[in-house]
């Protein structure tokens, strides 16, 4: 199986390349840069590799929540290289992919990211047996103390919104919190460790379903 993914929906900018096994990844925190540097690591990858798009099995990409200008920006190219390529796509929560990052740490994981205007999108992941993570919670996006599902096992935190929100966050998983990890963004290396099982479950969608999730209405960023 050769399937490509590619995230811009976060500080981090991040494009991988899964080939029969092997994962070759280009990653870069670099805010408001994302435009310059994507699609140059899609064609830096497939060089490497020496193989071309057309030759993949799929594609996938970080379909939000995150800022609203970087969802949209790996939405609209995902779809021009599956439209281009006639591949199939399987769009993957950035949430998610923060979470299957992170999923040695504990068997519960919080991700959040920092939504700015006072909130964070948000939500909860067991890690199974499988070591891939499935959700406990809705994706939700809301005030960083309003948190109303019960952690029921040790969980560890991931992403921006511990940074921003650490005493709210850390009160809300009270003696349960392990540790967590502010610095964690989702990449593309593990929107392809998910993305893989999607795929062989037959899950890809065309690229004029593969459509973002902002969670909210108001531009963010």
């Amino acid at each position: 199986m050769k399937l490509l993914a590619i995230d811009t929906a976060t500080e981090a900018c991040s494009a991988a390349l899964y080939i029969d096994g092997n994962i070759l990844e280009k990653y870069e925190v670099a805010p408001r840069q994302h435009a310059g540097l994507i699609l140059p690591m899609v064609d830096a990858l497939l060089a490497e590799a020496e193989t071309e798009l057309a030759s993949l099995d799929g594609l996938a990409f970080g379909r939000g929540p995150g800022a609203f200008t970087g969802v949209r920006m790996a939405t609209g190219i995902i779809q021009g290289l599956a439209f281009a390529s006639d591949l199939p796509v399987v769009p993957i929560s950035t949430l998610a992919a923060m979470a299957q990052g992170a999923a040695d740490q504990s068997n519960t994981i919080l991700s959040a990211i920092d939504a700015r205007m006072g909130e964070i999108y948000w939500a909860i992941f067991s890690v199974g047996e499988d070591g891939l993570v499935t959700p406990l919670s809705d994706e939700q996006v809301s005030k960083p103390d309003t948190l109303s599902i019960e952690l029921k096992s040790e969980c560890f935190g991931v992403g921006t919104g511990w940074g921003s929100y650490e005493n709210k966050l850390s009160s809300y998983a009270g003696t349960k919190l392990k540790g967590f990890d502010a610095n964690r963004f989702p990449r593309a290396s593990d929107i392809l460790t998910l993305a893989i099982n999607e795929f062989k479950q037959g899950n890809g969608v065309h690229a004029k379903d593969a459509l973002p999730v902002y969670l909210r209405n108001k531009v963010t960023g």
